[in-house]
C-alpha cells in the first residue's frame, strides 16, 4: 500500500472507534500501518496536519455526488439534505464531529460544495453577501450538534452516562426547578434526527426572515 496523507488519514479514522480522538497518537497510527512513526512525518508533520487530513476524508465522503437542487426542490430542502449528509459522515466515526471542529479542509470537494451553496442561495433571491454567510452557519450548527450528540452517547461513560433520563431526573430538584426538570428530561430523551431537523429548520427560517428584500423598481 502506498503511504501518503490519505492512507494515513484512513488508518487514523479506523482507530477512532477503539481509542477515540484523545487516545489517537501518531505511534498508534504507524502501528496500524505497520511502519515506524517517523515514516508518517514525511506526509503529515504533526497531529494537527493528521486531523486536517482526517477531516478532509470525512468531508469528501459526505459531499460525494452532491449536485445543485433538483427541479422542484426548495433551497431549504437542499440545505437540510446537505447538512444531513455531513452529519451522517461524522456519525460514522467515534468523535467524528471533533475531528472536523477547527480543522482546515483544502480540497476541490470543499470549494465545489461552497460554490453550489452560494449559487443555490443566490438563485433563491439572496444577495451574494447574504449567501456567503449561510454556509458557515450551516456547517457550524451541524458540527456543533454532532459534537453534542456524540457526547451524550459517549462510550467512555460506560454504565454511568449522566445523560440518561433517570440520572437527569435525580440530578435536578423538580420541586425547585420544575420547568428546567421538564425541559432537560424532554431534551435528552428527544429523537436526535427530529431534534437536528427542527434546529436546522429554525435556523433557515431565521436566515429567510433576515434576508434583505430589494425595493420594487
Amino acid at each position: 500500500m502506498k503511504l501518503d496523507a490519505a492512507a494515513i488519514a484512513d488508518a487514523a479514522l479506523g482507530l477512532l472507534d477503539e481509542v477515540g480522538l484523545d487516545g489517537l497518537t501518531m505511534r498508534k497510527v504507524a502501528a496500524a500501518l505497520n511502519v515506524q512513526a517517523p515514516a508518517l512525518y514525511w506526509h503529515v508533520k504533526n497531529k494537527r496536519e493528521l486531523l486536517d487530513a482526517m477531516a478532509r476524508a470525512v468531508f469528501v465522503a459526505a459531499v460525494a455526488g452532491v449536485e445543485a437542487p433538483r427541479k422542484g426542490e426548495t433551497w431549504q430542502e437542499w440545505v437540510i439534505a446537505l447538512a444531513g449528509r455531513l452529519r451522517g459522515a461524522m456519525l460514522n466515526y467515534r468523535d467524528g464531529a471533533k475531528v472536523l471542529a477547527g480543522t482546515y479542509i483544502s480540497d476541490e470537494a470543499m470549494w465545489r460544495t461552497v460554490e453550489l451553496t452560494l449559487r443555490t442561495f443566490e438563485d433563491a433571491g439572496f444577495s451574494r453577501t447574504e449567501a456567503g454567510g449561510v454556509f458557515p452557519i450551516m456547517l457550524h450548527y451541524t458540527v456543533g450538534f454532532v459534537i453534542e450528540e456524540q457526547s451524550r452517547t459517549d462510550t467512555e461513560y460506560a454504565d454511568a452516562n449522566p445523560y440518561e433520563s433517570d440520572r437527569l431526573e435525580q440530578a435536578i430538584d423538580a420541586d425547585r426547578y420544575p420547568r428546567t426538570a421538564q425541559l432537560v428530561t424532554e431534551l435528552f430523551a428527544a429523537d436526535f434526527d427530529k431534534e437536528f431537523d427542527h434546529g436546522l429548520r429554525v435556523i433557515l427560517a431565521g436566515i429567510l426572515a433576515t434576508r434583505s428584500v430589494p425595493e420594487p423598481s
